[in-house]
């Protein structure tokens, strides 16, 4: 079960976040629409959120799952890959420290980790090592979990910007996949539910106590994830994905 959410309302320089995609630049007039039913969608599955001010000076602050992670034990600054995101670490620091006190590490240089590279699977946290996350930051965050008693696996990966780009975990052994994830040898043990590659944005999402939050528009696989039992709740993400953002990454869940 989580309890508490971390996120951060969207800046006005938004419109200008890191992208790969050609769909134009978000209006930030919808994205803040889509950010407000985001967080409502969140608080119908009963957790607290914390809901951090803009910083105007970061464009992709909004997605606060990269500068940090939270575990049940601690929480971690990581240390962007984008050298424009490192300045978001300050900012979000006193907002886990408000949670975990003193049980807050550091990713430190020349180490890189952006959390949208780490998926949690009961006390196990799977680590892609990506264009954003390097050797020397995922081995770092190995050393902390292993300080928690919690433990880190390394995964490759070739195509996607972050691991869980095309990765979901829904608990209860039930893990979407899309991609060059679908056959990883790490992930055997799971139940695999393939995402079709016409709909491979809609890996990412999220489970949150019993509730599946993806993105709307994918009616595969939403039926999918519904005929595991869950309850889906869908939410337009549109603005997000123009800046190479998805549902996991505008929240810390925990």
């Amino acid at each position: 079960m989580f309890n508490y959410i971390i996120a951060r309302t969207p800046c006005k320089a938004l419109i200008d976040g890191i992208s790969s995609a050609d769909d134009g630049k978000p209006n930030y007039e919808l994205a803040m629409k889509q950010h407000l039913a985001y967080l409502d969608a969140l608080r119908m599955c009963g957790v607290e959120i914390l809901l951090l001010p803009p910083l105007e000076n970061y464009p992709d602050s909004v997605f606060v799952e990269d500068p940090a992670l939270c575990t049940k034990h601690c929480g971690i600054v990581t240390r962007p890959g984008a050298d424009s995101r490192r300045g978001e670490i300050d900012s979000i620091e006193p907002a886990l420290r408000r949670f975990y006190g003193d049980n807050v590490e550091r990713i430190e240089a020349p180490g890189t980790l952006d959390a949208g590279d780490v998926m949690m699977v009961g006390d196990t946290f799977y680590i892609g090592l990506s264009a954003r996350t390097n050797a020397d930051g995922a081995g770092q965050l190995v050393a902390i979990l292993e300080k928690y008693g919690l433990t880190g696996r390394l995964v490759t990966m070739e195509k996607v910007l972050h691991l869980k780009t095309g990765l979901a975990y829904l608990e209860d052994g039930n893990l979407l996949a899309a991609g060059e994830f679908v056959n990883k040898p790490e992930f055997s043990h799971l139940n695999i539910i393939e995402i079709p590659e016409s709909e491979s944005y809609a890996a990412n999402c999220i489970w949150v106590n019993g509730n599946v939050i993806m993105p709307s528009g994918y009616p595969i696989s939403e039926s999918k994830i519904r005929d595991l039992g869950y309850n889906v709740v869908t939410v337009d993400t549109s603005e997000y994905r123009k800046v190479d953002g998805g549902v996991s990454c505008m929240s810390l869940r925990f």
